[in-house]
């Protein structure tokens, strides 16, 4: 056996992963337990847009489905204009959802002090398009372990909260979430829609 085929061998059984889960289907599950992560932090910062009095949100949190919390501040652009974007930092420590269809058990969490960046651009408020991006790495402890970094890019629409006067909220299935997963096990192509 060469070095170089030794090399790619062992480099092979590193990224491999147990409990007899491929390593594209492990990719494909490094992001799902973070999916509805992102509907989540999008309505978190949307609650400390709709509550800044000053240019720093208040400080908004939720826990995952099964265990853990997803904290979200940051600033949001303030004064009269039709146009405003939010600059956001989500941290979530041993956060779990439940993934339909799926046994893996795996948390999640940020490094202290390194938060995840989601920044939002809305343009022309209260009908606005949304665009933006959510970046960062998060940690996995569990079934699968390592670290996933996502990369996506996020596009939809705003309207006002028929509910609560001069509130701003996402139009329900307008948003769509599309970029990459990367993991040891590989990269996940995401397209979903919100």
């Amino acid at each position: 056996m060469t070095r170089t085929t030794t090399l790619l061998l062992a480099l092979t059984l590193s990224v491999g992963c147990g409990n007899g889960i491929a390593s594209d289907e492990a990719a494909e599950r490094a992001y799902l337990g973070l999916d509805g992560m992102v509907g989540k932090a999008l309505a978190l910062g949307f609650d400390g847009f709709n509550m800044a009095s000053s240019a720093n949100i208040p400080p908004q949190s939720t826990t995952g489905d099964v265990t853990g919390t997803l904290d979200v501040s940051g600033q949001v652009d303030m004064g009269a204009s039709d146009n405003k974007g939010m600059r956001l930092h989500l941290d979530l420590v041993d956060y779990q959802d439940a993934v339909p269809e799926s046994d893996l058990i795996v948390t999640y969490d940020t490094e202290a002090g390194v938060p995840a960046s989601l920044d939002l651009s809305l343009r022309g408020i209260p009908n606005a398009t949304m665009t933006g991006s959510l970046t960062g790495t998060f940690y996995m402890v569990g079934d699968i372990e390592g670290p996933v970094t996502l990369d996506l890019s996020i596009a939809g629409m705003t309207e006002a909260d028929p509910t609560v006067a001069d509130n701003l909220r996402r139009v329900a299935g307008s948003t769509t979430v599309t970029g990459t997963a990367t993991s040891d096990f590989g990269t996940y192509t995401v397209d979903v829609t919100l």
